[in-house]
């Protein structure tokens, strides 16, 4: 996995655009744009009232579970996983190597739904990620943590 991710603030806005588009088309009550490692990038609806880095996680493990069949049945892997509950259903699938989109929805909507939709989100994500990683990072001291002797002074000389 790739970690040189840098997500600016317009690429924050574009992406909560797409997944706002996606809710509103879909009519899914919540959707989470995740790294395959688990971490939540970016949410939409209902997730904020969710455990979302608990879900996150979860489905990032899920997702990896089933690649590891996919390649015991020579398939590269799953690009969709479906899961159906009484009242909440799940739809997880593909944006690009390195993220995933999970969709949270209920029986106000059709999984034919989420699946068009969630396939036209993950292209418009998809091409603002690769736009974020094709950005030159910064590198050199800007780019480099401050040291816990940098951050204490900082805030000694920060005034009051």
């Amino acid at each position: 996995m790739r970690h040189d991710i840098v997500i600016h603030e317009t690429d924050a806005a574009r992406i909560d655009a797409v997944l706002e588009r996606f809710l509103a088309d879909s009519g899914c009550a919540a959707v989470l744009l995740i790294e395959r490692s688990g971490e939540p990038l970016a949410m939409a609806g209902a997730a904020r009232t969710l455990d979302t880095v608990s879900i996150a996680a979860l489905a990032a493990g899920a997702f990896s579970s089933t690649a590891a069949l996919a390649r015991l049945l020579g398939e590269s892997e799953f690009s969709v996983l479906f899961h159906e509950g009484v009242k909440e259903s799940l739809h997880v699938s593909t944006v690009d190597d390195d993220t995933i989109l999970l969709a949270i929805f209920d029986e106000r909507t059709t999984i034919g739904m989420v699946r068009l939709f969630a396939r036209e989100a993950s292209q418009g994500l998809n091409a603002i990620l690769v736009e974020a990683r094709r950005r030159p990072r910064r590198t050199g001291v800007l780019a480099a943590p401050l040291t816990p002797e940098e951050a204490r002074s900082a805030f000694r000389q920060r005034p009051a």
